[in-house]
């Protein structure tokens, strides 16, 4: 029954996979919004003691660091190595707060009570906390127009400091 079940599944997608997204009709609209929670800070916590520590780090990660530009304390949250697979960031926590201090030149400014950033959900799965969030861009095809998706940032945690990082930059998202 299942093997009948994945089959069917399987012919659905099959088709849809195959056509190209250029030739789909591009309705007005096309989505559901991507929507953050009212308290993002609530979700970076868990009854689980490692999942918690996990959390927290993240936390501190996207408040801190990637909104508060304190890379002054990169390291109470990234470990040395901080393997990185961002096309654009070498791996290394140096490298990475080098790259946010000095070639974007990220200033630090005072941390708000609570978080800025849009936070849509927090995951956490054994040694890895995947954070989505609200990513609002300019409708290339309307001008003036925006629309929501989602960005992720995955870590993989060692002893409570990010080791490894994922997130869904492209080489495009360099271009001017």
């Amino acid at each position: 029954m299942l093997r009948h079940a994945l089959t069917a599944a399987g012919l659905f997608a099959l088709p849809l996979a195959a056509v190209p997204l250029a030739a789909l009709p591009t309705p007005v609209h096309a989505q559901e919004a991507v929507v953050a929670v009212p308290d993002p800070e609530s979700l970076f916590t868990s009854p689980d003691p490692v999942l918690n520590r996990n959390k927290q780090a993240a936390l501190h990660i996207v408040k801190d660091l990637l909104e508060c530009g304190h890379w002054d304390k990169a390291d109470q949250y990234l470990t040395p190595a901080y393997h990185q697979h961002n096309p654009m960031v070498p791996s290394g926590r140096d490298t990475v707060v080098h790259f946010f201090t000095q070639v974007v030149k990220v200033q630090p400014k005072a941390c708000p009570a609570h978080m800025a950033t849009p936070v849509a959900a927090v995951t956490a799965e054994g040694d890895r906390v995947v954070v989505s969030m609200v990513r609002t861009l300019k409708d290339p095809k309307n001008p003036g127009k925006t629309y929501t998706t989602t960005w992720f940032d995955m870590w993989r945690f060692v002893d409570g400091k990010a080791d490894e990082h994922w997130d869904g930059a492209t080489l495009a998202d360099a271009a001017p």
